[in-house]
């Protein structure tokens, strides 16, 4: 979409989102983990990607960070935000947040989103720039219209990993009996307006609307 693209300085930062599909082929490969919905073959999810200059990139990331806390806050699951060391980055990020939810099935935090900051190392692949209002580089060297235009950064992060969320929504919102039955399910009401189906599941359980699940 941007490859070869010299963008504007006052078109910059630019914020995309998009919808999806993701395909993995080691699913099924990984043990317990392939069980269920936590890793599937085929899924769908949201995209956050920015491009921006050099000098916006640091703050662009926390903007990303602060969307996808406040939807996953507002889902009202227990989740944790991790800055992830620099063995777990991949080879383009710079910097990386991993967002985790609390999932009983399987006693352990899943990862449900991420966010990266990848400085030039997209842009310089794809030769995406931008011209700066006075015509420099970053470092101060005067650019010319054919080189020395400086190279934008890019981000992307995971705006809702849909099976993912199913789970974590699922498994903090069950409600057990003495004998470990579902007799109930609280799902937090910002999701009522789409839900298509009633508020019984089966002959014995209901759902219950909350603004706070997990309280």
């Amino acid at each position: 979409m941007f490859a070869e693209r010299v963008f504007k300085e006052k078109e910059l930062p630019c914020r995309l989102v998009g919808v999806g599909h993701a395909f993995r082929s080691e699913a099924g490969s990984r043990g317990a983990e392939a069980r269920g919905l936590y890793r599937v073959h085929q899924f769908t999810k949201v995209e956050l990607f920015a491009v921006t200059e050099q000098e916006q990139s640091s703050t662009m990331m926390e903007e990303i960070r602060r969307i996808q806390t406040e939807i996953f806050t507002g889902l009202g699951f227990p989740f944790r935000v991790l800055d992830m060391p620099t063995e777990e980055l991949g080879h383009a990020a710079y910097r990386k947040y991993d967002i985790e939810a609390w999932m009983p099935g399987r006693g352990d935090w899943g990862e449900i989103s991420s966010t990266s900051n990848c400085l030039d190392f997209q842009a310089r692949r794809l030769h995406i720039r931008y011209r700066p209002v006075n015509c420099s580089s970053a470092s101060g060297a005067v650019a010319s219209k054919s080189k020395g235009l400086p190279f934008a950064h890019t981000l992307n992060g995971t705006g809702a990993a849909i099976p993912r969320l199913i789970v974590a929504l699922l498994e903090n919102g069950a409600q057990l009996n003495e004998a470990e039955q579902v007799v109930g399910l609280v799902l937090p009401s910002v999701l009522r307006r789409f839900w298509l189906a009633g508020d019984t599941l089966g002959p014995y359980a209901r759902i219950t609307w909350a603004d706070s699940p997990t309280a």
